[in-house]
């Protein structure tokens, strides 16, 4: 499931909707909206996202975390070392290579140290 997913879901669930409910409120298909947010589906379109923004009639802070979820909820990442330090290319294949077996709170842990890390070195 990708963060955008998991707060899709969320939403969803708190309101009391099915997923065939909102998916007709929304012109998709059942299947398209559980494969969005289950992660089987790439990211949702910006026009997507805003009209499931403007379904669950969400402002300000609410629609801007998912806009940003949305953006980064892609479940095939490639990442491009080329060029950059031997150790980039050693930490995207480590984490490729042991995602899978990473706790929640390990995952957490780290997406926390490499936020602190970018904004450390200003990336």
């Amino acid at each position: 499931m990708t963060p955008f997913g998991a707060k899709l879901r969320q939403l969803r669930q708190e309101r009391g909707l099915t997923l065939k409910e909102m998916a007709a409120a929304l012109a998709v298909s059942p299947a398209y909206l559980s494969a969005l947010e289950h992660g089987k589906r790439g990211v949702p379109t910006w026009y997507m996202v805003q009209r499931i923004i403007a379904y669950f009639n969400v402002i300000w802070d609410e629609a801007e975390e998912l806009q940003r979820l949305a953006e980064s909820s892609d479940p095939r990442i490639v990442v491009d070392t080329s060029g950059l330090e031997p150790e980039a290319t050693e930490l995207a294949n480590l984490l490729a290579n042991r995602i899978r077996g990473l706790s929640k709170a390990s995952l957490r842990e780290l997406v926390h140290r490499v936020r602190v890390a970018a904004a450390k070195d200003g990336a």
